[in-house]
């Protein structure tokens, strides 16, 4: 893997209380500037909600669409400008209003099939 690639592709891992861990990665040149934003305030900790076949948690993060998108692929995580939420998409659903795309989750999508309302997820950088 080329540096470059590094640079541009940042591994994050999901802790999901009493579930267990799955890992993903952000895209920067999807949306630079939000993913920018989300990695410096890393770790982050939420409480899911969730919607048809999506679990997203709010967090801190204020920010406008950035290259948003109104339909995503199964296992996209996105950022949901309207709700300040970080969004998994699991399934087949579709975004509520646009989000902007941050990357994928590259194992143990399956585990937010178990998330319940209210779970604890910690995102953080993947050492």
């Amino acid at each position: 893997m080329s540096n470059e690639e590094e640079i541009s592709r940042v591994k994050i891992r999901f802790l999901i209380e009493g579930v267990g861990e799955a890992e993903g990665e952000f895209v920067r040149f999807l949306a630079p500037r939000t993913i920018d934003t989300i990695v410096r305030k890393l770790p982050l900790e939420g409480r899911a909600a969730l919607w048809k076949e999506e679990v997203y948690f709010e967090i801190p993060v204020k920010m406008g669409e950035e290259k948003a998108k109104p339909t995503v692929e199964t296992g996209t995580i996105a950022f949901w400008p309207m709700g300040s939420a970080l969004c998994i998409f699991y399934g087949k659903s579709q975004p509520y209003s646009p989000v902007s795309i941050l990357g994928k989750v590259t194992k143990n999508l399956e585990l937010f099939k178990q998330v319940k309302s209210g779970t604890t997820i910690k995102i953080e950088l993947l050492s």
